[in-house]
């Protein structure tokens, strides 16, 4: 099963590309103005930055870098087991059997999993700014789903 085409990762096209742009703007920006308020303008009679603001510069960065990695890694993973969804804050493993419909509208930025225990979840992986890419990674998700989202029957196992 691990040569099924079905069973490639689900990864947004330009997701990973759109937070290594803002991550590079981010750093780059942080160091131009620490760079420009170092000493460039010392000469003009302005003192620069405070400690505290350098620490603070640096703390935004660094949070601001993490959620970027988080939100360019986003992705769902199909198992033989099930779907392991990661998402920005969490990564979860979905039984098949635990899925009941695999939703995309155009209401929804990416594909919406409605679950047997009455909840959702959304697939980041599957978004719909890739358009038809989009539209056709969600139609592979439910076919995965429709192939393998089928609890067995223990009376025939």
């Amino acid at each position: 099963m691990a040569h099924d085409p079905l069973m490639r990762p689900f990864v947004p096209r330009w997701t990973r590309a759109a937070a290594l742009f803002v991550g590079v703007l981010l750093v780059g920006g942080a160091a131009f103005v620490l760079w420009h308020t170092s000493g460039v303008l010392k000469d003009s009679g302005y003192a620069g930055v405070s400690s505290a603001n350098v620490v603070m510069i640096g703390c935004v960065v660094v949070i601001g870098a993490l959620l970027l990695w988080r939100l360019g890694g986003v992705r769902a993973d199909p198992t033989p087991d099930g779907l392991r969804v990661r998402n920005v804050l969490r990564v979860r493993l979905v039984a098949w059997a635990e899925i009941l419909a695999v939703r995309f509208s155009a209401n929804n930025a990416w594909v919406m999993l409605d679950l047997a225990d009455g909840t959702q979840i959304a697939v980041m992986g599957v978004q719909h700014s890739d358009g038809k890419r989009g539209r056709a990674e969600a139609a592979r998700l439910r076919a995965l789903v429709d192939a393998l989202g089928t609890a067995p029957d223990p009376r025939t196992a």
